[in-house]
C-alpha cells in the first residue's frame, strides 16, 4: 500500500476502478436507546445534528438520493455510489420494512454498495439473511457501533450493550459473507493507552473487514457536554491523538480497511476539540508519525 494504512479510498479504487462516492441517508428509523426500549437519553456523546447530511427524516429517500447524486456527480465527477444508511440504528425495524427501505437503491443503477450502520443488539439471523441477499449485486457492509471493548466504558457512555453482544453480532454476520466494520472512539474518558490497544488487539482477532476511528469529542446538547463544562472529562490533544492512532493501527491487521482516521463535526454543533475538523492536516501528521517510526498498519500484529 502506498500509504501507511489501508485507506477506504484505496479499497474503493481497487474494487471498482473508478471514483465511488458514499451517500449518507436517513431512513427515518429510531434507536432502542432513545425510544424508551432501553431508555430515552441515548448515548451520552451522540447528537446526530453534528454529523448527518439529512437530519430531517421527513425528506423522502428518493429525494435524498437524487439530491446527493446530482451534487456528487457535479462536484467530484463520481461515477458510482454507495448508499450509506447512517442515522440512528438501521436494522431497528421489522424485516419487511427494512427490505422496503434498502430496496430503494434498486431504482438507481449508479449504486454499487449498501452500507448499513446499526447497533450490535439490533440484529438477528432473519435480518441478516435478508441483508445477505443484496450480496449478489452490491458490496454489502454492516457497520456496528462498538466504540470500545471495555464494558465499564460502554456503561459510562450509556451504550446499553456489551462487547459480548458485539462479538455475537460479528460472528452471525460473518457467516453470511457480509463485511463487518466497527466504529471505535479513541480518547474515551477513563480509558488508558493500554485499554485502547486492547481494543485493537480484540478487533484484529475477530477478523473485521473494516474499522472506523473517531476522536472523542464534545457536541452540544449531550450529557458529555454537561460533564465537559463541569470539568469532569478531558480530551486528547492533536499530538496525543496522532500518536495513539499510530499505536492502534500498528496492531490492526493490514487487510482491515481503515474507513476513517478521524471524525469531524459541523462547526455549529461541535464544542471541542476544534482541530478534528482539520482532517487533512491530521491525516498528514499521522502519515508523518508513521514515517518517523518506520512502521505501518499491522506492524505489531
Amino acid at each position: 500500500m502506498s500509504q501507511s494504512y489501508y485507506s477506504f479510498s484505496s479499497y474503493l479504487k481497487k474494487k471498482f476502478k473508478c471514483r465511488v462516492q458514499r451517500i449518507s441517508l436517513n431512513a427515518g428509523l429510531n434507536c432502542p436507546n432513545r425510544d424508551g426500549t432501553f431508555g430515552f437519553e441515548g448515548c451520552y456523546f451522540c447528537n446526530e445534528k453534528g454529523f448527518v447530511n439529512f437530519d430531517n427524516s421527513e425528506i423522502a429517500l428518493d429525494e435524498q438520493i437524487q439530491t446527493s447524486l446530482s451534487f456528487f456527480k457535479k462536484r467530484f465527477k463520481a461515477e458510482k455510489f454507495i448508499a450509506y444508511f447512517q442515522n440512528a440504528s438501521n436494522t431497528y425495524a421489522p424485516v419487511e420494512k427494512l427490505r422496503a427501505i434498502y430496496d430503494v437503491i434498486k431504482k438507481y443503477p449508479e449504486f454499487v454498495g449498501l452500507f448499513i450502520s446499526t447497533r450490535p443488539d439490533c440484529i438477528d439471523e432473519e435480518k441478516l439473511d435478508m441483508i445477505s441477499a443484496y450480496n449478489d449485486k452490491y458490496d454489502v457492509w454492516i457497520e456496528y457501533g462498538l466504540q470500545t471493548i471495555h464494558d465499564k466504558t460502554l456503561e459510562f457512555l450509556n451504550r446499553r450493550h456489551t462487547f459480548r453482544q458485539f462479538q455475537e453480532a460479528v460472528e452471525l454476520t460473518a457467516r453470511r459473507n457480509i463485511k463487518t466494520a466497527a466504529h471505535v472512539i479513541l480518547g474515551l474518558p477513563r480509558e488508558t493507552r493500554q485499554d485502547m490497544l486492547q481494543t485493537a488487539k480484540a478487533l484484529t482477532e475477530l477478523g473485521l473487514s473494516g474499522v472506523k476511528l473517531h476522536m472523542f469529542h464534545v457536541l452540544k446538547e449531550t450529557e458529555i457536554a454537561r460533564m465537559y463544562e463541569q470539568g469532569k472529562i478531558s480530551l486528547l490533544s492533536e499530538e496525543e491523538y496522532v500518536e495513539i492512532v499510530c499505536d492502534f493501527l500498528e496492531r490492526i491487521s493490514p487487510e482491515c480497511v481503515i474507513m476513517r482516521l478521524v471524525s469531524n463535526s459541523k462547526d455549529d454543533v461541535l464544542i471541542s476539540p476544534k482541530w478534528i475538523n482539520r482532517k487533512q492536516e491530521v491525516q498528514r501528521k499521522i502519515e508523518e508519525e508513521f514515517k518517523k517510526r518506520k512502521t505501518r498498519q499491522g506492524f505489531y500484529k
